[in-house]
């Protein structure tokens, strides 16, 4: 740049500071350009003064500009990829690879060529509405119900939207395997959407569903993008909305608290029969241990009768007379324990002795 500001310097090419010459006012006459030979004369001698041997060996200069030039050319193959670029190197209009971040090298221009597109970028596609930047709105949220409105499992049909987000994975096949990712993508994860809806029942999407959806749908698109060859990875398919279509939405709220008076009027009942099942059970139990114990008890007192019976018979069979008198007078004091007795003596032949009745005595002193 020097050598070539120094030939040009306070000159123009026309050989003046203007292109009309003079003092620049407009006044004067107008200058001929300059012979182009005789410019290109000046230039080469101003180069042979750089170049060893002065003005001797007119070829050297352009000798040495070619390889000033080539120099220049080999190292325009040099470029740097970022951290979230992947370069994507192509060889006369045709891929050939792909580079990682850092500096990397390439055959110059026009043999190949590098694009970097952005792979760490997440890109989001959203379907069934548009954003206010997607629809050009102000605010507000546009709906497109040609793709939100799906049938379901159980023949109702949802107004769901849902946004898709991805991120390049091979920046190659991205490239060069698919003419228009969005749309791509867009119709791919739709397609996938309604396969899932039609699998699934409406109150299963409204309600506790809507993770698995997301997740299959989310497979689903993946592999198909995969066959595809696209070089695209779904990072994230997340519903925004999943209601009943706005023509019916009030009827199936209805239909909804409905149902939750029957879950909930279920739940009562169950807690209720949480509640006397297992107090019925206690109580029942507690008769069964009551009736074992009564049980137990009576086999014990009949057996212990038993076995004083035949002990007494034992002792009956070695002294008859004994045992009889024993067992007499034993149950007549038993008999005779509460009641008043009367004494009768039959050989006095005095008649009727009465019996003082201690008993009663023994009362009328208590009392």
């Amino acid at each position: 740049m020097s050598l070539i500001g120094s030939i040009f310097k306070n000159q123009s090419p026309w050989g003046s500071s203007g292109p009309t010459g003079g003092s620049g006012n407009g006044s004067g006459s107008r200058r001929e350009p300059p012979n182009i030979d005789e410019l290109i004369r000046n230039i080469q001698n101003k180069i042979n003064r750089f170049m060893p041997g002065g003005k001797s060996g007119g070829g050297k200069p352009i000798v040495l500009g070619l390889i000033i030039l080539l120099v220049i050319w080999v190292l325009s193959g040099l470029y740097r990829v970022l951290p979230d670029e992947q370069g994507v190197v192509l060889r006369f209009g045709k891929f050939v690879n792909t580079t990682q971040p850092g500096l990397n090298y390439h055959l110059p221009f026009p043999v190949e060529r590098v694009l970097k597109p952005k792979v760490t970028k997440v890109n989001r596609i959203d379907v069934g509405f548009r954003g206010a930047s997607d629809s050009g709105r102000s605010s507000g949220v546009g709906e497109v119900p040609e793709e939100s409105l799906m049938l379901t499992g159980d023949e109702n049909i949802v107004d769901i939207n849902y946004s898709v987000f991805w991120v390049i994975k091979d920046a190659g096949k991205f490239l060069f395997n698919i003419q228009s990712p969005v749309e791509t993508v867009k119709a791919t994860s739709e397609t996938a959407m309604r396969e899932v809806i039609a699998k699934s029942e409406i109150q299963s999407i409204l309600t506790e569903g809507r993770s698995n959806i997301e997740v299959e749908v989310q497979e689903i698109t993946q592999s198909i993008l995969d066959e595809y060859g696209s070089g695209i990875q779904i990072t994230q398919v997340q519903t925004q909305k999943a209601d009943p279509p706005s023509q019916v939405i009030d009827a199936f709220r209805d239909v909804q608290a409905a149902r939750a008076d029957k879950e909930r009027a279920k739940n009562e009942a169950e807690a209720y029969a949480n509640d006397v099942i297992p107090r019925a059970r206690g109580d029942a139990e507690k008769i069964l241990q009551e009736a074992e114990a009564y049980k137990k008890e009576v086999v014990a007192t009949a057996e212990g009768e038993a076995s004083r019976f035949l002990a007494i018979y034992g002792e009956y069979k070695n002294a008859k007379q004994v045992t009889q008198e024993r067992m007499f007078l034993e149950t007549m004091e038993k008999v005779l324990a509460d009641i008043d007795k009367v004494i009768i003596d039959k050989e006095s032949g005095s008649g009727v002795v009465p019996y003082l009745p201690l008993p009663e005595i023994k009362k009328k002193s208590g009392s």
